[in-house]
C-alpha cells in the first residue's frame, strides 16, 4: 500500500470519528435547545443524567424544575428502557389522573412488575375488579365500629404500655435515640395487632431486632432500584439472583414465610376456639367471610389472598404515620411558638375534664377529647402538606390523552405527580407556601379541610385513603401523649435530610434527647 493510499484511510477515519463526534454534540444541542417542556433530554441517556446529578435532591430538584416549567414537564429515559411521560404538580391534571379519566391512568404494569414480588396482586399493586374487590372487602370491615373501636384501643395501649416506657427510659439515662425508629416500631405494632391480631413486640425498651420487621424494611428498600435501572439490568440480576436482587428475594421469603404462618395458625384456631369470634381484627374478619363462602376448603390461592392482604396492610399503616410524626417532631423543634400553642390547647382540654388531678395526668385521650385538638391537627397537616410520607405517585396511561393544562400524554406514558412538590407551589398555596404555618388550615377557631386534589397526601378520587381518619386519631394521640409528659430535643449538628426511598424517610434517623415536661 502506498504512503498516499495508508494517509487516505487515516484520513477517512479521522472524518469517520470526528463526523460521529460532530453529529452527537449537535444531537444533545438539538435536544437542549429544542425541549422547550422540561429538563435537558440527552441522548442515549434523556433525563437520566440530571436525576443522578441530583441525586440527594431529587425532591428538591423536581420542585424547582416544575416550577420552572410552570407545574408540568415532560421527559425520557435511557432509550432501551423505553420510559417516557410527564411529571406535574398541576391540581387540575391531579384531579384529571386520580377521578375524571381514572379509567385512562390505573398503577400501570411499570409499578406492578417492581412490587410484585413483595405484595403480589394486594390493593396497592392492583387495579381493575380485583381492586375493586380487595377495596370492598377492606371498606366493610374497616369501617365497622367494632375495628374502629379495636384499632383505637390498641393505639391507646401501645402509647401508654410501651412508647411512653421507653421515652420515660431514656429520659432517664439522658442517652440520645433515633425517634423515628421509635415510631416506626410502635406503628408496627399497631397495624400488626389492628389488622392481623399478632404482636410482634419490636417495641419494648430494649428495642429488639425483629427479623420480620427487618426483612419488610429491607424488602421495600432493595425494590426500590427497580425504580432507579432499567428492567434489561434489574431482570437478568433477579435471573441470576445476585445483588440486591437476591436480598430482596431473601427478604420476601422471610415476610410471605411469617405471613404465612400467622395466616394458617389463625384459620386453625378458628376452628378449635369459638372465643376467637370476638376479636375485631380485619384478618380474622376476612378469613371468617372466605370460610363461609367456601367452606373448610383453604387451598393455596385464598391463603395467597390472605397474605397479598396482610403486606399491603403493613405498608400502608406501617410508614405513613410514622414519617409523618417524625418530620411533625423536627419541624416544631425548628418553631418552638407552634409547640407552645399545642401544648396549651392539650392542657386546656385536660382542665375540662372531671376527673382527680392524677386521673388527668395518667390517663390517655378520648376520641372526643382528640377531635377538640384543632390546633394539633392543624400542625400535622402542615406538616404533611411539607413532608408528605408519600412523596411522588405514578400512574401509566393506557390511551393517548391531554390534560387540562395543554399537555399531551401519549399512550404508555408514565406520568408521575409530586406530593412533595405541590406542598411547596406558590400557585396552590400562596406566597408563603414554604413557610410551616399551622394558622392556614384554621378558620374562625375550626379546622377546615383543602380540596382532595391540592392536598394529596392521602391519594384521592376513587383510591382515596381508606385509613385517613384513623391515621389522625393516631397522629393526635401520639403527639399528645408525648407532648404533654415530654420535650424532645433534636441533637446538635444532627442532619435532616429526606432518604430516597419510596417514603419520605430522614436518611439518618432523627437522633433527640429527651426530658420530663411539667404536666402543670
Amino acid at each position: 500500500m502506498s504512503l498516499t493510499e495508508l494517509l487516505y484511510n487515516h484520513l477517512s477515519i479521522f472524518d469517520v470519528a470526528l463526523a460521529l463526534l460532530g453529529l452527537f454534540v449537535f444531537c444533545c444541542l438539538h435536544e437542549k435547545l429544542t425541549n422547550k417542556h422540561g429538563p435537558t433530554l440527552w441522548p442515549v441517556f434523556g433525563i437520566t443524567l440530571e436525576f443522578f446529578c441530583n441525586i440527594n435532591d431529587v425532591y428538591g430538584w423536581v420542585t424547582r424544575s416544575l416550577k420552572k416549567w410552570r407545574g408540568t414537564f415532560l421527559y425520557r429515559g435511557i432509550w432501551l428502557d423505553g420510559s417516557y411521560g410527564a411529571v406535574t404538580s398541576v391540581p387540575a391534571n391531579v384531579e384529571y389522573m386520580l377521578k375524571t379519566n381514572f379509567k385512562n391512568f390505573p398503577k400501570g404494569t411499570f409499578f406492578k412488575d417492581r412490587f410484585s414480588d413483595l405484595l403480589e396482586d394486594g390493593i396497592f399493586n392492583a387495579d381493575g375488579e380485583s381492586w375493586k374487590e380487595q377495596r370492598r372487602v377492606i371498606i366493610t370491615e374497616m369501617h365497622s365500629t367494632g375495628f374502629m373501636e379495636h384499632s383505637f384501643q390498641t393505639t391507646q395501649h401501645l402509647v401508654k404500655k410501651k412508647l411512653l416506657k421507653v421515652m420515660e427510659s431514656f429520659a432517664r439515662s439522658q442517652e440520645a435515640f433515633d425517634l423515628q425508629d421509635v415510631l416506626l416500631r410502635l406503628t408496627f405494632d399497631i397495624i400488626c395487632i389492628a389488622g392481623l391480631g399478632d404482636d410482634p413486640e419490636t417495641l419494648a425498651a430494649e428495642l429488639p431486632q425483629v427479623p420480620f420487621a427487618k426483612a419488610f424494611e429491607e424488602a421495600t428498600e432493595s425494590i426500590l432500584f427497580r425504580f432507579m435501572i432499567p428492567p434489561f439490568i434489574w431482570k437478568p440480576m433477579k435471573f441470576l439472583d445476585i445483588g440486591y436482587e437476591r436480598c430482596l428475594r431473601k427478604s420476601v421469603e422471610v415476610v410471605h414465610d411469617f405471613v404465612d404462618k400467622m395466616i394458617v395458625d389463625r384459620i386453625c384456631k378458628l376452628k378449635e376456639e369459638e372465643e376467637l369470634d370476638n376479636r375485631s381484627d380485619v384478618l380474622t374478619k376476612i378469613i371468617k367471610i372466605e370460610s363461609h363462602k367456601n367452606g373448610d376448603q383453604i387451598d393455596p390461592s385464598t391463603i395467597r389472598f390472605f397474605r397479598q392482604f396482610c403486606t399491603s396492610f403493613i405498608l400502608a399503616g406501617r410508614d405513613t404515620s410514622s414519617v409523618a410524626l417524625s418530620w411533625f417532631c423536627w419541624a416544631i423543634q425548628k418553631h418552638p411558638e407552634v409547640e407552645n400553642k399545642i401544648i396549651c390547647e392539650i392542657r386546656e382540654i385536660l382542665r375540662q375534664r372531671e376527673d382527680s388531678p392524677t386521673s388527668k395526668t395518667e390517663s390517655l385521650f378520648t376520641v372526643r377529647e382528640l377531635n377538640k385538638m384543632v390546633y394539633l391537627q392543624a400542625a400535622l397537616s402542615e406538616t404533611l402538606r411539607l413532608y408528605p410520607p408519600i412523596p411522588m405517585e405514578m400512574k401509566q396511561a393506557i390511551e393517548d390523552d391531554v390534560f387540562p393544562d395543554g399537555t399531551f400524554i401519549r399512550k404508555g406514558s408514565r406520568v408521575y405527580f409530586s406530593i412533595y412538590a405541590m406542598g411547596r407551589m406558590e400557585s396552590i398555596w400562596g406566597k408563603d407556601c414554604e413557610m410551616f404555618r399551622p394558622e392556614r388550615w384554621i378558620q374562625a377557631g375550626q379546622f377546615v379541610s383543602e380540596g382532595q386534589f391540592k392536598y394529596v397526601v392521602f391519594n384521592a378520587g376513587p383510591r382515596l385513603c381508606l385509613g385517613k381518619t384513623f391515621a389522625y386519631l393516631q397522629m393526635k394521640m401520639i403527639a399528645a401523649s408525648v407532648l404533654l409528659r415530654y420535650s424532645i430535643k433534636v441533637v446538635q449538628d444532627h442532619v435532616v435530610v429526606p432518604r430516597i426511598t419510596t417514603n419520605l424517610y430522614m436518611k439518618y434517623g432523627l437522633k433527640v434527647t429527651t426530658t420530663p415536661r411539667s404536666l402543670e
